[in-house]
């Protein structure tokens, strides 16, 4: 994946990195790819504390990729310490590259996920990659299709948690053997954070 989102960053680098006067040219290159790299490990991030949920609503599109978007801004601290720590920028300018860029960068990947003609980016690749293999198993896809119809909050508590993916797998949602954790699917606890 992390070529895929290297080349994505190049593509879309422009002016937040290859025009900005603030990283010198000759470490162009070395940004892009920290970039790329800040954007995976915090997507990894992302999903290890839990938020699958969010990656999920961002991938089909149920949420905006902005500034205001959780995963964005989940993304955008590490990214902007990145910029701050390896390439001397301040605050200021680095909250700015990353304001400019990041939203950007995650909403083609988003968009380019979604293009059936586009080999590059598929979300069940992109979940094991982000998971270490943990969701090889998972029909991603399928999730997905499923939170756009609103099909995924089995208890019907308002939300889409991890007691509404092992009622998926169960047949139920708020009931007493997930609850008290008999079920053979807490093994997917590990994979969401719980």
């Amino acid at each position: 994946m992390i070529e895929n989102l290297i080349n994505l960053v190049k593509q879309y680098a422009g002016d937040a990195i290859i025009n900005n006067p603030d990283i010198p040219n000759e470490r162009n290159e070395e940004a892009v790819q920290e970039t790329a790299a800040s954007i995976e490990n915090g997507l990894q991030g992302v999903l290890a504390q839990g938020g699958v949920k969010d990656l999920l609503s961002m991938f089909t599109g149920r949420t905006g990729v902005t500034n205001d978007n959780p995963v964005v801004q989940n993304i955008s601290g590490g990214l902007m310490d990145t910029m701050m720590q390896k390439f001397g920028l301040d605050r200021g300018k680095a909250g700015g590259l990353v304001g400019s860029l990041l939203p950007v960068i995650l909403g083609q990947l988003v968009n380019r996920t979604k293009d059936p003609n586009d080999n590059g980016f598929n979300i069940q690749d992109i979940f094991n990659g982000l998971s270490g293999g943990k969701t090889s198993g998972m029909d991603i896809s399928g999730l997905a299709g499923k939170m756009m119809q609103g099909g995924l909050d089995k208890d019907g508590d308002g939300d889409v948690d991890l007691q509404d993916l092992m009622g998926m797998f169960s047949g139920g949602g708020n009931n007493a053997s997930t609850k008290q954790g008999n079920n053979p699917l807490d093994a997917l606890k590990g994979m969401f954070g719980q």
